[in-house]
């Protein structure tokens, strides 16, 4: 991390912050703010962190939005990330030599692969130079931050989870936020389908108390790594030596027998009584929502190493954009040939940011039969983390590029026809609010790879057409249309709602004339004149199975909140925002200096 800081410095790529700050809200709404400019901003160094609470001052200056633009996760993955995915895909399809100039070239690459391998060391490492166990033992002794108002307390965010399973075999190495309880406890926030909590099922039923190593800090790619996607089975660390050309270097922890890099700046180190489970949250997750509070496993720590001059390293979570947005760009351009493997003519993939990644999903294909795009749906809903993905939109290969967003909607809209629709049901993330029961869901597939030749419908001017809505709904506050030189503009409506939608569906097709795809949203916290927030609240809230109209000419989404008047049951959850006191503080410090136009689109 001293070489990162020192890097990062010497590109003008961070922002040093020597005002003192409290670890509580002051210094994750700035760094939620930096992440919002052009470009992402700079990282922050905050060099006087405090916990105005308790009156405590730390000498452990806090990094965050390290990752925050394209430019900086190159400068840590120290390459072009497009040329790690060139690299995978070339291992992917290594054949057997056919000559000796071919044998020669192949030693040459296995030869390289060596490093690959992480490596054990015998001796202690540099994370291990203070080492503090038993009544030592203190978490509030860390800058560990509270990001949101109505948070349950504070939250290790970029915490680097070591386990593995019951008989060691196999190791993983995940990111999961870490609730602080106490002096010396963690909640263990690894959801049902992730590999910790398979290794945790393992130690249940043997009755046997798990271990964790948590490191924090080092080289940024070990935190980069812990969100990979990887298969079951396959140890992350080998990603850092693929891109970096070099083996990890592991040390064991002091208590558990987990190996952790050497270099990190901290580790906590505990163990998981699997009888034991602790109420964990709320939080205001990367959905932009609080997700609920809910029971996970506790670890109780044991040690606490550190370097003697660590650095301790954050992330902060909201509404996008954030700093995920560069992380999850780099995962989806390295993932794209493993994703290949299994969907032999897929061309390209592409998360927007604002349908925080299992939202939205765009993809690029050959189509090649009949169904071809349906079968690529299910090929993606069974694949691992992609499995968790709401709704998947694909393309052919003559369509624009997935980043153009202007000319690859218009390219869609002009091609659209209700029949493109595929509803299916399926796996849905934890942390996702919309669905009727907690883990499963809707799914909604679009494809677009056929061409159709929908006929548009007669133009109206949005004053008209609101008075005709307002006719049929009296709940209609106000419209606005998109894409109107499209064959299928998208009417965006605003509602107080007052009965579920379900009764207002049918009454559109009196509309047939004027209107192809219909989106309802609630009139309160919503711009009907801001599309980006649109889509991140629409993709949220919406469940495929129950929000999706269709008739012959027709589609409408409800994209409203859901209450008792829709028969939901579950508790949904409030948006993440800004404490106003907070930010007119930082704005008195003369810190924040957010652009008020991207404060407003932003919605924070």
């Amino acid at each position: 991390m001293h070489k990162t800081i020192d890097l990062l410095k010497s590109k003008d790529e961070l922002r040093i912050i020597d005002t003192p700050l409290d670890i509580a809200l002051e210094i994750p709404h700035l760094a939620y703010a930096e992440v919002k400019k052009e470009n992402g901003g700079k990282a922050l160094l905050f060099t006087h962190p405090v916990d105005k609470a308790t009156g405590k001052k730390f000498d452990i200056p806090v990094v965050m939005n390290l990752f925050g633009s394209f430019r900086r996760t190159e400068l840590l993955f120290g390459r072009e990330v497009e040329g790690v995915a060139a690299e995978i895909e070339k291992l992917l399809h290594m054949k057997p030599p056919q000559g000796l100039k071919e044998k020669v070239g192949m030693l040459g690459d296995l030869f390289a692969m060596k490093d690959i391998f992480p490596k054990k060391l015998k001796k202690r490492g540099s994370c291990q130079e203070v080492v503090k166990q038993g009544d030592e033992v203190n978490l509030y002794d860390l800058p560990i931050l509270t990001t949101w108002e109505e948070d349950g307390g504070p939250f290790i965010t970029m915490g680097q989870v070591y386990t593995q399973s019951l008989d060691g075999a196999v190791v993983n190495l995940g990111m999961y936020r870490l609730q602080v309880y106490d002096k010396n406890h963690l909640g263990m926030h690894w959801q049902i389908h992730k590999d910790s909590s398979h290794f945790f099922d393992q130690y249940q039923r043997a009755g046997k108390k798990m271990p964790v190593s948590i490191g924090i800090g080092g080289d940024p790619l070990y935190t980069w790594c812990a969100t990979a996607p990887l298969p079951y089975g396959v140890n992350e660390l080998l990603l850092y030596g693929l891109i970096k050309k070099e083996s990890p270097k592991l040390v064991e922890s002091i208590t558990t027998p987990l190996y952790i890099p050497e270099d990190v700046d901290f580790v906590i180190e505990g163990w998981v009584d699997p009888e034991k489970f602790v109420l964990e949250g709320p939080f205001g997750d990367h959905t932009g929502y609080y997700t609920l509070a809910e029971h996970y496993p506790v670890m109780e720590v044991s040690a606490i190493t550190s370097r003697k001059n660590p650095y301790y390293l954050a992330t902060v979570v909201g509404k996008p954009p954030l700093e995920d947005k560069y992380m999850g760009w780099a995962t989806e351009r390295v993932f794209l040939p493993l994703l290949k493997t299994n969907a032999a003519d897929l061309i390209d993939y592409h998360m927007p940011e604002n349908g925080v990644f299992h939202n939205l999903i765009l993809a690029k294909m050959k189509p090649l039969y009949k169904g071809h795009a349906k079968q690529f749906m299910h090929i993606f809903w069974g694949s691992g983390q992609m499995s968790f993905v709401k709704h998947a939109l694909f393309f052919g290969e003559d369509a624009p590029k997935l980043t153009n967003y202007e000319a690859l909607i218009t390219y869609a809209l002009n091609r659209f026809i209700p029949k493109c629709l595929f509803i299916s049901e399926g796996i849905t993330d934890a942390l996702d609010h919309s669905s009727p029961e907690s883990l499963v869901g809707g799914k909604l597939g679009i494809d677009f790879t056929a061409s159709h030749s929908p006929i548009a419908p007669e133009s109206i001017d949005s004053s008209a057409l609101t008075e005709h809505f307002q006719n049929l709904i009296p709940e209609v506050t106000a419209l606005t249309q998109y894409m109107r030189h499209t064959a299928n503009p998208i009417t965006v409506v605003s509602i107080r709602k007052t009965r579920s939608l379900k009764e207002c569906f049918s009454a559109l097709e009196r509309l047939a004339s004027f209107v192809r795809i219909v989106i309802f949203v609630d009139e309160e916290k919503n711009d009907i004149h801001n599309p980006y927030m649109l889509l991140w609240r629409v993709t949220n809230n919406m469940d495929a199975a129950r929000d999706v109209y269709r008739s012959e000419s027709i589609v409408a989404i409800d994209g409203t909140t859901k209450t008792v008047v829709d028969s939901f049951e579950r508790e949904w959850p409030g948006d993440v925002e800004c404490t106003p006191s907070v930010v007119e503080r930082l704005k008195s410090l003369s810190l924040w200096d957010l652009d008020p136009k991207l404060e407003k689109k932003y919605q924070l």
